[in-house]
């Protein structure tokens, strides 16, 4: 079988292979639902990053497995092998590849980050606070009422202004993908932009002690006519 055979064999078993992986991954890493503006980018790299997983495993597993079939010691062959003394052109390939591949993820992650952190227009502001073991929302732009759910517009931009009272915490909405961590001595910011009216919930995402698994609060997405009658209540 000539060379150019084998390499279309192992291409078309690659790309097969390749794809039976990415439907595995999609049903084990199955994502909530995307609630905010903020998830479809990093979908996205969710997305590329298990592509390129389920190539890069797929070539080697597939060149592996392919070799030890084909290229087996066929039974009565006593023949020592081909000495082979490496190939330059493939290990130049399989460095600088991989290299550009790395630097690309890293720029469209800084890319990524850089969108999602950056102000929007029209902003609101709620101040967070974390402490064991419990979350509290103030409002300031809404006379600083507060509560102990979070309570959100949809399609409008918040930005958290978030302090920790007593040791790390760590503000984490699936639905949302974005994740901030709460550092005490200092403010820390994340900003959401909800986009499914719902109910979700806010769990912290860093060990803060015995009852870290209960720090968990109510978050509520609501349109703006129902955002507007729950801050007139919580104001009365």
């Amino acid at each position: 079988m000539g060379r150019l055979k084998h390499a279309i064999i192992i291409a078309i078993l690659v790309a097969l292979s390749a794809l039976g992986l990415r439907a595995l991954f999609v049903y084990i890493f199955a994502l909530p639902v995307a609630a905010s503006a903020e998830a479809g980018p990093i979908d996205s790299m969710f997305n590329g990053h298990f592509w390129a997983l389920s190539l890069l495993f797929a070539l080697i597993m597939v060149l592996m497995l392919y070799s030890a079939f084909v290229f087996r010691r066929r039974e009565g062959d006593e023949t020592d092998g081909p000495h082979m003394h490496g190939n330059t052109a493939l290990e130049i390939g399989w460095t600088i590849v991989p290299t550009f591949v790395v630097l690309g993820f890293g720029v469209w992650g800084a890319i990524t980050l850089n969108d999602i952190t950056s102000p929007k227009a029209n902003e609101m502001t709620v101040n967070v606070t974390g402490k064991q073991w419990v979350w509290s929302f103030s409002y300031p732009e809404s006379d600083n009422i507060l509560s102990g759910e979070l309570v959100l517009p949809v399609d409008r931009t918040t930005v958290l202004k978030m302090r920790a009272e007593d040791v790390l915490h760590s503000f984490w909405v699936p639905e949302f993908r974005v994740k901030q961590d709460l550092v005490p001595g200092k403010e820390t910011t994340l900003r959401i932009t909800p986009t499914e009216v719902g109910e979700y919930q806010l769990k912290c995402a860093e060990i803060c002690g015995l009852n870290h698994t209960q720090m968990v609060a109510t978050v509520r997405v609501l349109d703006n006519a129902d955002y507007l009658v729950w801050v007139a209540e919580k104001s009365a």
